[in-house]
């Protein structure tokens, strides 16, 4: 319905005609740009979709000028409904992270020049070089928890400060989780974490409502840290085959720019940190 709503009968090439009471594309439009029933229509948008054909998945996606990241998201449903599990990910009973293989940590210790973090579908951060230890430290805090991106994204005043650009990251963050409930509703991780944020927090509340989905993929963002100042790095998403579920985020400054010099003094400030003894 929030995609449909979306939709101008301009943008679907449908004339829009006088005293129209809905706002986008009614389910009748829809139905008729797809090729299928309004009854089909309306049964699918309810969320009955078991058995769905994905010839008739694509022509609603089309209908609905869905983006790449929503129709996997609708594909991802889709399965899900027939009891197919999403893109061969492993099912997992319990709520905690496990713990990162020695090979991965080892990896991410070799690099050293930019932020390596490893989070799971849960938001949770699972691994991180030295930099990015150094790098999330507002987020990491305390060794006896396990740090979340999006507890907090929405539940810690330190993120405002942290993301210049906040509102952007919260809709990327609730977005992201949205992906990942679709790909398995199942997963308990998932359910509890949006069961705490929703009951936390009305922003979570409101943008979860929106349906928004997202990829992370690759892009740029603004940061305030709080021993170097404003940063503004660009990232790439790799998904780490061995462990579904899980990817790997590196973030790296510009060449010759003022945020890589202000890497680099993070990093020399995590060194210095480090070689200091324990109190």
């Amino acid at each position: 319905m929030t995609r449909r709503a979306r939709v101008s009968p301009d943008a679907a090439g449908i004339p829009a005609g006088p005293n129209r009471r809905v706002e986008g594309l009614r389910r009748s439009e829809v139905a008729a740009l797809a090729g299928v029933s309004v009854e089909y229509y309306s049964k699918l948008e309810r969320g009955s979709i078991s058995g769905a054909s994905a010839a008739v998945l694509d022509a609603v996606s089309r209908a609905l000028q869905l983006s790449d990241a929503e129709h996997s998201h609708l594909l991802d449903l889709a399965r899900n409904a027939d009891g197919i599990p999403s893109s061969g990910r492993n099912r997992r009973r319990g709520s905690k992270p496990a713990s990162p293989r020695n090979s991965l940590e080892w990896a991410l210790a070799s690099i050293t020049d930019s932020v390596a973090v490893v989070r799971d579908q849960r938001q949770n951060i699972v691994a991180f070089n030295t930099l990015g230890k150094a790098f999330y430290s507002p987020l990491i805090g305390d060794a006896g928890r396990v740090p979340n991106f999006a507890r907090f994204q929405f539940l810690d005043p330190a993120a405002h400060d942290f993301y210049p650009d906040w509102e952007l990251f919260a809709d990327m963050c609730v977005a992201v989780i949205r992906a990942e409930a679709g790909r398995d509703p199942h997963d308990k991780g998932i359910q509890d974490l949006v069961g705490e944020l929703s009951t936390r927090s009305e922003v979570f509340r409101t943008l979860w409502a929106a349906h928004n989905v997202r990829t992370h993929g690759s892009g740029q963002k603004r940061f305030h840290h709080p021993v170097v100042g404003e940063v503004t790095l660009v990232y790439e998403e790799l998904a780490i085959t061995a462990e579904p579920g899980q990817v790997l985020l590196i973030y790296s400054a510009d060449p010759g720019s003022p945020s890589a010099e202000r890497l680099r003094l993070l990093a020399s400030w995590a060194a210095e940190a480090a070689a200091q003894p324990a109190s």
